[in-house]
Order: C-alpha cells, then sequence, then structure tokens
C-alpha cells in the first residue's frame, strides 16, 4: 500500500490545483488567461509542474490574518484601548449604583 502513496498524493495536488484555479475569479488570475492556467495545471499535473507554476504565480496572494495591521482596520476587543476604557468605565458605574 504504501507504494501508491506517492501517485495518490500526485494526484491529490494536481486535483487542488485545478480546482483552485476553477475556483480562483478572473480578476485574482495573474500572468495567463484563466483558461491557459487551467490547460497547463492539467497537462503537466502528472509532474507537478503546473500545478507547482500555479501556486507559486499564477494566483494573487492575500497576506496572512497575523500580518502587519493596517490602520482603520477591525481590532480585536482586547486589542483595542477605547474598549478597555468603556469596561472600566462601566466597571466603575456599577460599583456606584
Amino acid at each position: 500500500m504504501l507504494r501508491y502513496l506517492p501517485f495518490l498524493l500526485v494526484l491529490a495536488v494536481w486535483i487542488y490545483a485545478f480546482i483552485d484555479v476553477l475556483n480562483t475569479p478572473e480578476k485574482e488570475v495573474r500572468h495567463l488567461p484563466k483558461v491557459v492556467w487551467v490547460i497547463i495545471v492539467l497537462l503537466f499535473g502528472e509532474v507537478l509542474l503546473g500545478p507547482i507554476a500555479w501556486f507559486v504565480t499564477g494566483k494573487k496572494r492575500h497576506p496572512a490574518a497575523g500580518g502587519p495591521r493596517r490602520s482603520g482596520g477591525w481590532v480585536a476587543p482586547d486589542d483595542n484601548p477605547e474598549f478597555l476604557k468603556n469596561l472600566n468605565k462601566d466597571r466603575d458605574k456599577r460599583d456606584e449604583g
């Protein structure tokens, strides 16, 4: 059974890349038209050149959520100083009343 593992891994990457190309909106595809990427992934999928090319250069990647924050973006409540000040004010009001 172990001798089939490399074949199954290549097949899984090939299928994943094909589905990823199909599900990617046209405006997020880089360098070539989407139809050409589908053909490249299908033709060169057996040797993993097509899927690797797609993952490396074909699709615009978005920065990870843990990356540097952009100003004006959403901030978690425990990192937001205004939210923490309001918590203290609410707690003081409850203690007084």
